[in-house]
């Protein structure tokens, strides 16, 4: 069902996506969880952070697993 058929008071099924986290201007950028190799994003930056090679590796991987 499409938002514009939804009922009136009904909520979505999922929540909308977090904004992605923008690179860093400068350091100290967080080490890549697959390769160790420096990433574009800060130290701080929560969650699973991948530099370039292994993110790009990563969504090669997810796109073909349907």
């Amino acid at each position: 069902m499409d938002e514009v058929d939804a009922p009136t008071g009904t909520e979505a099924y999922c929540a909308a996506p977090a904004a992605p986290v923008e690179p860093v201007a400068g350091p100290p950028y967080a080490d890549c969880v697959e390769c160790g190799r420096p990433t574009e994003y800060g130290a701080a930056t929560p969650g699973r952070v991948l530099c370039p090679v292994c993110e790009w590796q990563d969504a090669q991987r997810s796109a073909c697993s349907g």
